[in-house]
């Protein structure tokens, strides 16, 4: 049973990653620092998969604590490092927070465990992209200028990664470029639990409905789109951990080596304003939401090609919009009910 060490592992991402590594015969080790994640989720994995993964709390842009761990954990097979900063709009208004947390951490660990055979997956980002020329974007499309702090980490954490593989390192890595992870665990478990105020849009759509906001804020209805508003490539959470899975598998394979990366997500586009409707279809509840000026940081439409995940990772996504929010509707309901 090879062991993988998930960084942000009690995050949103990283609690559905930790139950599908669980479901696939990995033993997951867990790294959080609880800045944006809860204890008890540690509970709620356990109640899913019947398994209680080892917990580290501690704070990966410390450079020693990371030596530390990597001496308590020397049997690492593979890493999955989710442990990052990701609202856009905040890393407009705090770049340097980005930079320390999101660059420190990568460095952190490659440092502390390098010279090791592991099979190191990325969590990276279509903002990446910044604003493609071409639609859907490929993973050969170039990288522009990012259009925020956040952004530009996850363009210097990839070239981190390659250089370090380039160098000779004994590390297989795969960056995933997500697209927009939305939804929750079908045991209405584990989801997306921000803490403060949202800075994503589906957690936004079901505090709103439930009652813990008051609207909803469109930023920006003249967007070159449909509708006016932005269009993103929403992907089920579930679906995106199983992503990880699946990279995990082909890097054990002794016919991959070195660095690739891949888009994750459906391929398709949905807009901010196409979500909120979609929300109030299958919930049968009418949000509350107004139209704001455009919001510093956003690109105006995104969505990815996924053939390359298809074929070489031989991964697909089967979740669509409707169990996207349905099940982002069910969590809220949940936590609701039942506080962490």
């Amino acid at each position: 049973m090879s062991k993988i060490l998930v960084t942000g592992g009690l995050g949103y991402i990283g609690s559905h990653t930790v139950v599908e590594l669980i479901n696939a015969g990995f033993e997951p080790v867990i790294v959080d620092d609880l800045s944006n994640s809860h204890p008890k989720i540690l509970d709620q994995i356990t109640k899913i998969t019947g398994h209680k993964p080892v917990f580290h709390q501690l704070d990966l842009s410390d450079e020693h604590t990371v030596k530390n761990l990597a001496t308590a954990e020397p049997d690492i097979a593979g890493v999955i490092h989710f442990a990052a900063f990701k609202a856009v709009g905040e890393s407009v208004q705090l770049p340097l927070k980005y930079y320390r947390n999101n660059i420190y951490s990568l460095v952190n660990l490659l440092d502390a465990y390098y010279g090791k055979p592991i099979n190191f997956v990325f969590s990276s980002s279509c903002t990446v992209y910044g604003q493609p020329d071409v639609l859907p974007v490929t993973e050969q499309a170039p990288i522009k200028p990012a259009q925020s702090p956040y952004g530009n980490t996850k363009q210097i954490a990839e070239e981190i990664l390659f250089d370090t593989v380039s160098a000779g390192s004994a590390y297989k890595v795969i960056a995933l470029r997500y697209f927009n992870p939305v939804g929750a665990h079908d045991s209405a478990l584990i989801g997306e639990l921000p803490i403060g105020v949202p800075q994503n849009l589906v957690p936004f759509i079901t505090q709103t409905a439930i009652g813990k906001r008051e609207k909803i804020t469109v930023f920006g209805d003249d967007y070159n789109t449909p509708d006016g508003s932005c269009v993103r490539d929403y992907i089920h959470v579930v679906d995106l951990a199983k992503a990880h899975v699946a990279a995990l598998k082909l890097m054990e394979n002794n016919n991959f080596s070195g660095y690739d990366v891949f888009n994750i997500g459906t391929g398709t586009g949905t807009s901010v304003l196409e979500a909120i409707k979609t929300f109030e279809r299958v919930s049968g509840l009418k949000l509350n939401y107004s139209i704001g000026p455009r919001r510093s940081g956003d690109v105006e439409q995104v969505w990815g090609n996924v053939s390359k995940a298809a074929e070489k990772l031989n991964w697909k996504t089967d979740l669509g919009i409707d169990t996207m929010m349905s099940s982002a509707w069910a969590w809220e309901k949940y936590i609701s009910q039942n506080p962490l």
